[in-house]
């Protein structure tokens, strides 16, 4: 098995439409110099130890990334607009499209 690949089951509607709740998507693990807007990520949680989210990069400044969600719905996504900015060094891979 190739360990640049991470397969992973999301949880949650956070993702929704693009990814649903229960499918299973494939990461590519990449460096952080890496990294853009719009790319769907895996990241560490900058608050819990040990958690781990799929978010989109909505911009990236100074180091730090704006992870969102993408449902519509404002309150179903746990993301920057309630942490703050992701230190670069905590998303881990990107999304592999089909």
């Amino acid at each position: 098995m190739d360990s640049r690949f991470i397969d992973v089951r999301v949880k949650g509607d956070s993702m929704w439409p693009t990814l649903e709740n229960g499918s299973i998507v494939r990461f590519l693990r990449i460096d952080f110099n890496q990294l853009k807007p719009d790319l769907v990520v895996l990241s560490e949680h900058p608050l819990k130890k040990n958690f781990f989210i799929i978010k989109r990069i909505s911009s990236i400044d100074n180091d730090k990334a704006f992870l969102i969600g993408d449902n519509p719905d404002p309150n179903a996504s746990e993301d920057s607009h309630n942490f703050g900015r992701v230190d670069v060094r905590n998303i881990i891979a990107m999304m592999i499209e089909d």
